[in-house]
């Protein structure tokens, strides 16, 4: 409730006068009483001064949030992520996995890539287009189209009106339906499998308090390309284990198109750092001491 997010996101007056009148009434109260407010991440501490008045916390203290390492890699998993996605055996990719909403930004996902297949878009399909995004006629290098990595957009929502219109996007474009893949919700070897097999991990979210499947990626070794509402950018940006841009149309295709100009070299730099970044971080051990440490003071 302390994101901002909440009480400027579009359609959400009802509910950012309820949260008015319960911060005046209760949670006020509790938050400036307390000893100490303990937050995941810098970004959630600085962004949780803007939403309510007064807001006095005695200590602000930023101790991370512990994500549990992954299993190791097997083949089993990528047998079971091939078996979501036959199309991508022996392809590089780039993984997207949230749930298929709006705020995490699908939509300008799918524009951003189609940007780096062809010059100018003009698919057009209702409220959400490609089309959409605006398209100037930057020539992209043809060794960049061809070796361009595919798109996956997995997790749950496929059947929402949002997923269905996502889908239908992809599915009218005869150079997207070729390239971008909905496998749906990936669990256990299947989703571990996409994460240890892609080539980097994508979120160009609206708002992200934290961003576990972030942390996930970075656990299995994988560059992060995000948005700026992504709460964890500035940790991913300060150990170099990513790209940060704007969650924009302009924003996700620089992601997609700076990663894909990046040499192997520059690429190896930032696998790296990713392992390390979630040690340093995100890693429960490392949680549990600062947590200690803030509630024995």
């Amino acid at each position: 409730m302390l994101d901002p997010y909440f009480q400027k996101a579009a359609g959400r007056k009802l509910k950012a006068l309820r949260n008015w009148a319960y911060w005046k009434l209760i949670e006020g109260n509790v938050v400036n009483d307390a000893d100490g407010l303990l937050f995941t991440c810098e970004e959630e501490r600085i962004l949780a001064r803007e939403p309510f008045r007064p807001y006095r916390p005695k200590r602000e203290l930023v101790v991370g949030l512990g994500v549990e390492a992954p299993p190791l890699f097997t083949p089993t998993m990528r047998q079971s992520f091939l078996a979501k996605c036959p199309e991508l055996q022996n392809q590089p990719y780039i993984l997207f996995l949230s749930r298929i909403h709006e705020k995490k930004g699908v939509d300008l996902l799918i524009a951003a890539y189609a940007k780096l297949i062809y010059n100018t878009v003009k698919v057009n399909t209702g409220k959400f287009s490609v089309g959409s995004m605006p398209v100037d006629e930057t020539v992209i290098p043809e060794i960049t189209r061809k070796n361009l990595p595919k798109l996956v957009i997995a997790g749950p929502g496929l059947e929402t009106p949002y997923g269905v219109q996502m889908q239908k996007l992809v599915s009218e474009s005869a150079e997207l339906k070729n390239a971008v893949f909905f496998p749906g919700m990936l669990t256990g070897d299947a989703k571990w499998g996409a994460f240890y097999g892609c080539e980097a991990f994508i979120l160009p979210s609206h708002q992200e308090n934290f961003g576990i499947a972030v942390v996930e990626a970075l656990a299995c070794g994988k560059p992060v390309l995000i948005s700026n509402q992504v709460n964890i950018w500035r940790e991913i940006e300060k150990e170099g284990a990513g790209l940060i841009a704007t969650d924009t149309p302009a924003g996700t295709f620089t992601l997609l198109n700076v990663w894909q100009q990046l040499s192997e070299d520059e690429k190896l730099k930032i696998i790296m750092k990713t392992k390390i970044t979630y040690e340093k971080h995100f890693e429960i051990i490392s949680i549990v001491d600062r947590l200690l440490k803030a509630v024995s003071y």
